[in-house]
């Protein structure tokens, strides 16, 4: 069954253990945490001292995307916060295979991310050792964008690549632009996990807005 990551990005930050709470409670798997640093993307979210203390508001695991430059200066301070996934964009690392070996060895699942321009080349030979892959379908930076429609063509490729995997072929995850209109599609083309930000916190009922969410996947 289709994960469901509700995206903190679009939630209402002056209340934050609350809304943790909502999705919690209303049946999330995960919880998805854009950081950003205002260079790889233009603006800027928080670091791992709200990752440790989203920590000890939920036992959900934190999915934690580093829209940053240089991540692999701050993968230990992230995996020490409490972060369980660590995902990095492949753009922004020159040595990737070096950068999710580091992951991995922090005890935490590596996970590399597509920007909507870069190939599904990009990630060829490392996909072995990836727990994750992150297709970004909006240019990130910015919550509540709309979808873009060549990331189905991306993620299709990228779902065919993981079938020729010898051994376990990691989770594929899609952000940016996911409605419970899209959900069918998305799963139908491969998709693991829906990071759902507008979807989920801008609406009242986060049970509603996720059980949703998750029939319109079933139904891919």
């Amino acid at each position: 069954m289709v994960k469901i990551a509700p995206s903190l990005l679009a939630a209402d930050f002056a209340c934050l253990e609350r809304e943790v709470r909502r999705v919690e409670d209303g049946g999330a798997d995960w919880l998805h945490l854009d950081v950003m640093d205002g260079r790889f993307v233009p603006n800027i979210t928080f670091g791992p001292l709200v990752v440790k203390a989203l920590r000890r508001l939920t036992r959900l695991p934190l999915d934690v995307h580093l829209m940053i430059e240089e991540p692999w200066l701050h993968l230990e301070a992230f995996a020490r916060a409490g972060a369980d996934i660590l995902t990095v964009h492949a753009e922004a690392c020159p040595h990737l295979h070096r950068v999710l070996q580091s992951i991995r060895g922090l005890g935490c699942r590596p996970g590399a991310a597509l920007n909507p321009a870069t190939p599904p080349e990009a990630v060829d030979y490392v996909l072995p050792d990836l727990d994750l892959v992150l297709v970004m379908s909006v240019n990130p930076g910015f919550g509540g964008q709309e979808f873009l429609p060549l990331s189905l063509a991306k993620i299709r490729a990228i779902r065919s690549r993981l079938r020729h995997l010898s051994g376990p072929a990691p989770l594929l995850e899609v952000d940016g632009g996911v409605t419970v209109e899209r959900a069918g599609d998305l799963v139908e083309a491969g998709v693991d996990v829906l990071v759902a930000g507008t979807a989920v916190f801008a609406e009242p009922d986060a049970a509603a807005a996720i059980a949703a969410l998750r029939r319109a996947g079933a139904a891919g």
